[in-house]
């Protein structure tokens, strides 16, 4: 575990070569795991010792957040209507980040009590931590604020930088030893998943305002700095934070920085690590850069339409991970045809915040959906990407035409229970639900052209996995991710022999089977 700042200014970018790609493949392939064996990761875990998964800043000058949600009257199926934009202010931040990173409920059986958030986590360890730079927003003092999610309130880091226009950004890092803690060195690829699912949960939520949300190509070192996160007297002797990105609301500059007041102390969440993987901070240092240009696109066919009439709010922080499926639910064609529409770009909000040309795609272990044959099921999400995989996968492969206006194709029929589960690390919820994901990423090519794609490809995986759980919910059924499957079995059954693509992750769609010994508490109880 790292106890430092892992910044010092500039002196930790990689340098963009074949050798640092080849580190980050090498990582890749370390990390996977094997019918026989699985990726290295602690040999016990000690729950009353799991590293406290809100961060507090000790001496930072503290807002709370108004707690009451605003009546936003907004249908499911109206979501991506346009609306006005709601003013920059305290309240309207407020509804952002409860509906992005807040608290939801809380949990409790047995004694333990834990919290569930607007976005998946796995494990429900949270790595993500958030920040808000404000200026000129009514009733937030202009500067550094870092969310403390526990109270739903800001923490002041820092100040006194002008700035030449009002705005509002979000910031995010990670902190690997979250997930490091339980998941050993695979725990970098699931904090990436995880911010993909925080960047579209922000993306939902800022429709929702009317507000316009972009993705800044800043450097992985401008991150750090504007968000005190190479400050290396701040972190020592505690956990370190990984600078990942930053998201401008309703505005097209970059955020100011150049901070000349600072305060708070972070603190520190594990006191006692058992384990280290050093193995992680040599692919954050590798991947450390900026997104990619936005790729032009083609014109895009309007979303199929929901019906669920549900309000957008209730779906967002109704939203749970399901823990099991019943096995016998049929999924209506309808709600399935809609969820496979809202991946495709342009099908859903997520993507105005991801304006990039799409390189991961879903195949479909299909189980039980109403009118769709069980087998093995591919949407490619380009034209190129759907050549591409012609020529991957296996040559049986059908690639047979299944829908009238998505690009689904039938690659084999047959019984794919058995086979999802066993890909899945042997998990019933990957069996037990109506349709089992495999997310599917361009991979050698991306990464030798810039190796911080390795995280932006996770990212990507991440946001079409929030693209799934919130289209479920919306439905009356649910989902939930699985980071735990065997990487080269998956490739195995496609027919992949090499890493032209690698799957990323899996996701599974069924309906819930609730634990009645659970009891569940409202998400800020005074």
């Amino acid at each position: 575990m790292t106890l430092a700042a892992p910044f010092a200014g500039t002196t930790v970018q990689p340098r963009m070569d074949a050798s640092t790609s080849r580190s980050v493949l090498d990582y890749h392939q370390r990390t996977k795991h094997h019918l026989d064996r699985y990726a290295a990761g602690p040999g016990t875990l000690d729950w009353d010792a799991q590293p406290d998964p809100f961060r507090d800043w000790a001496g930072a000058q503290t807002l709370a957040l108004p707690r009451d949600l605003p009546e936003l009257d907004i249908t499911w199926n109206a979501l991506p209507d346009a609306r006005p934009p709601a003013p920059l202010d305290v309240d309207s931040l407020g509804t952002l980040l409860r509906l992005s990173v807040g608290i939801t409920a809380w949990k409790e059986y047995a004694g333990a009590r834990w919290a569930l958030r607007a976005h998946p986590s796995s494990g429900n360890l949270h790595p993500t931590e958030t920040y808000v730079i404000a200026a000129g927003v009514q009733g937030i003092p202009d500067g550094l604020h870092h969310y403390q999610g526990r109270t739903h309130a800001l923490e002041q880091r820092a100040w006194g930088t002008e700035s030449p226009a009002p705005g509002l950004w979000l910031g995010f890092s990670s902190i690997h030893w979250r997930e490091a803690w339980k998941y050993g060195e695979r725990a970098f690829r699931y904090c990436q998943l995880d911010l993909g699912h925080v960047l579209a949960a922000v993306s939902y939520a800022a429709t929702l305002l009317g507000w316009r949300a972009q993705l800044l190509r800043l450097d992985s070192p401008e991150v750090a700095d504007c968000l005190g996160l190479d400050r290396e007297t701040d972190f020592a002797g505690v956990e370190a934070e990984e600078p990942e990105v930053i998201v401008a609301l309703e505005t097209d500059a970059s955020p100011p920085c150049g901070w000349t007041g600072w305060a708070g102390t972070p603190g520190l969440l594990d006191p006692r690590p058992l384990y280290q993987w050093p193995v992680i901070d040599d692919v954050a240092a590798a991947t450390r850069g900026a997104l990619p240009s936005a790729a032009a696109r083609p014109p895009q066919p309007a979303p199929l339409p929901s019906t669920s009439i549900r309000p957008a709010t209730e779906v967002i922080l109704h939203r749970r991970s399901a823990q099991a499926f019943d096995g016998r639910s049929v999924l209506p064609h309808a709600v399935f045809r809609r969820l496979l529409a809202c991946l495709l770009p342009g099908g859903a909000p997520v993507w105005n915040v991801w304006p990039h040309a799409p390189r991961v795609h879903p195949l479909l272990l299909v189980h039980r959906v109403e009118g769709v044959p069980p087998g093995l099921y591919a949407l490619p999400r380009s034209d190129a990407a759907a050549a591409a995989l012609r020529e991957a996968p296996r040559a049986e492969f059908a690639w047979e035409a299944a829908d009238p206006d998505l690009p689904l194709y039938r690659l084999l029929q047959a019984t794919a229970t058995r086979t999802a589960r066993t890909l899945s690390c042997h998990q019933d919820i990957a069996s037990h639900g109506a349709v089992t994901f495999m997310l599917l990423a361009e991979f050698a090519a991306p990464i030798a052209e810039n190796p911080a794609a390795y995280r932006h490809l996770h990212w990507e995986a991440g946001m079409l996995g929030h693209v799934v759980t919130l289209e479920a919910e919306a439905a009356g059924w649910r989902g939930t991710g699985i980071g735990c499957f065997f990487d080269d079995a998956d490739h195995d059954v496609l027919g992949l022999t090499d890493n032209r693509f690698q799957v990323l992750y899996h996701f599974a769609v069924g309906m819930p089977v609730d634990d009645p010994r659970l009891l569940t508490l409202p998400a800020y109880d005074e």
